[in-house]
């Protein structure tokens, strides 16, 4: 489907015109566009553009993908300029980099999957574009590079140069190094790896530092998945927030509302039947700790609202995406201190002095790691379950309450269902963590649907060759 500013697409009043070419898509009718100087012509998915591509039907455009404008010195009189889209402009097959003078024949399309225009000029022959110049042999006939490169002694002499960007790599691959090699993590792997060594025989400052890592291994995934870029700062005020909250005399009134208040005192075994056990469970751990880790989102929210541009945007929840960032991040701060802080610690004061220090270490590490490592589809399930929700919610105001109340008791069953199974069965226990995941993952690709800013977002732009 294309829609058309009537300013510019109406009666021809000039000789140049876009000719819409058939493609994969299935669209109804395919036009023709006059272009009518001295106005430029932008095509995208926003709305403003004189050329308006459905969302629908083309995901891989950006809202505003390219511009073509008139130009005095371009022999046709017509330039065109990519618009820093996501997926780029090809024209004949080659990628758009800044504008080039556009002649008659020449194929523009909108990434390499994307609507095809071909430029025309009445009156004007059109060039055969350099990708479609005939082959210097004739066909059936094969040839070697290297008969190839006797035959033309410049690029004989290209292809046996070396550039220095050959030589040194690392001179010319410039910002893809951060882009596109991973180059930050894996900086922060090495960094991680040598503290790890200068800890050894520090096994509490050996144990941050392992739970770190793997905590970020964990939600580096989550941020892949999502897709949508948001600040390194917030999210880490996002865990520190959780702790603090932890440490805090909140946490005393949500343990005298959950689990005194509340049918949530939370048993030390499974002696008090399955039933029981998962009611005090969802009282005490899913609707008490899944609140707790919500308050950095709904602060992230409020905060938003009163901010301007861009700490608005930047800060605020607007999205089910926004959520569910901010919701894995609390987890993770609330994952690290309950690990570091109870979990770990517990366990090994309650080996006996007997067994030796040494052995009670080697628990304390072997807790750790699945604790830590399991968060993917615990702590960082619910609350990135829950985050949806909290996003969904203020993209439909009028159901806001119904969307919470659902997503509230839904993250806390599953919490309550994860801590009641690990006291009864190991093996459904696995199924339930196998769910949880299932839940979140669903959840980020819908949240991914539903984005506002899916254009931008570097998880839905797969054709990305910057």
């Amino acid at each position: 489907m294309l829609a058309t500013a009537p300013n510019v697409i109406g009666a021809a009043s000039g000789s140049a015109s876009l000719r819409r070419i058939a493609s994969h898509y299935k669209e109804s009718s395919l036009a023709s566009y006059p272009l009518v100087a001295p106005v430029a012509v932008v095509i995208g998915r926003d709305p403003r553009c004189q050329i308006v591509l459905d969302s629908q039907l083309y995901g891989s455009v950006s809202r505003q993908h390219v511009r073509i404008s008139p130009l005095s010195t371009a022999p046709s009189g017509w330039q065109i300029c990519d618009l820093d889209s996501a997926n780029g402009t090809f024209v004949n097959g080659q990628r758009l980099q800044g504008c080039r003078h556009l002649q008659p024949g020449d194929l523009i399309s909108l990434s390499q999957t994307g609507p095809q225009f071909q430029f025309e000029i009445r009156g004007m022959e059109p060039k055969a574009p350099a990708a479609a110049q005939p082959p210097t042999e004739p066909l059936g006939r094969t040839s070697s590079p290297q008969a190839k490169f006797r035959a033309d002694p410049d690029a004989e002499q290209a292809a046996d140069s070396v550039t220095i960007s050959q030589l040194f790599p690392i001179l010319s691959t410039g910002r893809d190094l951060s882009r596109k090699a991973y180059l930050i993590p894996g900086i922060v792997t090495v960094s991680f790896v040598v503290l790890m060594f200068i800890s050894v025989g520090q096994p509490e400052f050996f144990n941050m530092l392992l739970s770190a890592y793997m905590a970020g291994i964990a939600y580096y995934l989550v941020y892949q998945l999502c897709g949508k870029q948001k600040p390194w700062w917030l999210l880490v005020a996002a865990g520190l927030t959780t702790v603090l909250l932890l440490l805090s005399p909140v946490l005393t009134l949500f343990l005298w509302l959950f689990r005194g208040l509340l049918p949530g005192d939370i048993p030390a075994d499974s002696s008090a039947g399955f039933l029981p056990t998962l009611v005090q469970m969802f009282f005490g751990a899913g609707l008490m700790e899944e609140l707790l880790k919500a308050i950095p989102v709904l602060l992230a929210y409020w905060l938003g609202t009163r901010l301007r541009s861009p700490y608005r945007e930047q800060i605020g929840v607007w999205e089910p995406l926004d959520g569910i960032l901010l919701g894995t991040a609390s987890a993770v701060g609330f994952t690290l201190l309950e690990t570091l802080g109870q979990y770990v610690p517990g366990i090994m004061n309650d080996v006996t002095l007997q067994a030796g220090v040494d052995y009670r270490e080697l628990l304390g590490l072997q807790l750790l790691i699945p604790r830590i490592l399991g968060s993917i589809s615990g702590h960082m399930a619910y609350s990135g379950y829950l985050g949806y929700f909290i996003g969904l919610s203020i993209l439909k105001p009028a159901k806001r309450w119904q969307i919470l109340t659902v997503g509230y008791l839904t993250a806390a069953s599953l919490h309550a269902l994860w801590n009641t199974m690990g006291l009864v069965n190991l093996l459904v226990l696995a199924i339930v963590g196998i769910v949880s995941y299932a839940f979140l993952t669903a959840a980020i690709l819908k949240a991914r649907l539903l984005s506002p800013t899916r254009s931008e977002n570097f998880a839905t732009q797969f054709t990305r060759l910057r």
